[in-house]
């Protein structure tokens, strides 16, 4: 139930449903009350930040602070595990297997296939639970589209009972404990998810993957257009941002609780 009403909550903070909340809140006072003057000054504020969040260089000066902390990795793999943390998925057997990965999780996967290939003795362990009423889940899902890739399923490990990345890194720990290993998450997620790592008491070597803010040239009217596409930047953004919030808000500082 708590971790429904967190996800529940923390999407509706998200800017696309809390700038339309506040718009609908606006339209509410123009139509049905004679708080004309401030339901015309708050749809304002909300066209306006909804607009200001859906432009390339608002929402990547956002989201890149977020994504710097560690680069791509370009090293040889020295370890017997590489851990690819869970994200959004389906499953539809009528697709191609990558299909099924959604947001951020096919980046993760085919980071870790990509370090697999650099080391194949190693073993890839995908984490996640299933969706709500799927029976496959994140971490079969992302196994399945590795091994459409290449990977043998005996070099393949998963997780599927973790909810969160808290409980992934408790799962992480009780399969593997302390041995070495390469943890792959969103570039964003990843601070994040290092320091549930750590309350664990492990030290995985970070690998970052699905890197969004763009610092390469784009054409002019990328820049100054509204797309959806700068709008998930933005809403990646806010999501790490409301989750590091929860992170210190509940973390305890203490590795192994």
């Amino acid at each position: 139930m708590l971790f429904t009403l967190k996800k529940f909550i923390g999407g509706m903070l998200l800017p696309l449903p809390l700038f339309l909340c506040i718009m609908a809140a606006a339209l509410i006072l123009l139509w049905f009350t004679r708080w004309q003057k401030a339901g015309k000054v708050i749809m304002t504020m909300g066209w306006a930040g909804l607009l200001l969040l859906s432009l390339q260089p608002v929402a990547d000066r956002l989201l890149r602070p977020l994504e710097i902390t560690w680069p791509t990795w370009q090293g040889p793999v020295n370890v017997n595990y590489i851990v690819v943390l869970g994200g959004g998925y389906t499953w539809d057997p009528k697709w191609a297997p990558s299909s099924n990965l959604i947001n951020n999780s096919l980046p993760r996967v085919t980071e870790g296939v990509r370090l697999w290939l650099k080391n194949p003795q190693a073993t890839l362990i995908f984490t996640g639970a299933p969706a709500q009423g799927n029976p496959v889940s994140t971490a079969e899902a992302g196994a399945r589209v590795a091994e459409s890739l290449g990977v043998p399923r005996s070099h393949i490990m998963t997780l599927d009972q973790p909810k969160d990345t808290q409980e992934e890194a408790a799962a992480v720990k009780k399969a593997i404990g302390q041995q070495p290993f390469i943890l792959i998450s969103s570039a964003s997620h990843l601070p994040r998810a290092m320091i549930f790592f750590h309350q664990q008491g492990l030290a995985p070597e970070p690998a970052p993957a699905n890197q969004m803010a763009i610092s390469a040239d784009l054409n002019p009217w990328e820049k100054i257009i509204p797309s959806p596409l700068w709008l998930m930047h933005s809403d990646r953004a806010a999501y790490e941002s409301l989750g590091r919030i929860w992170q210190w808000l509940t973390f305890s500082g203490h590795p192994g609780q």
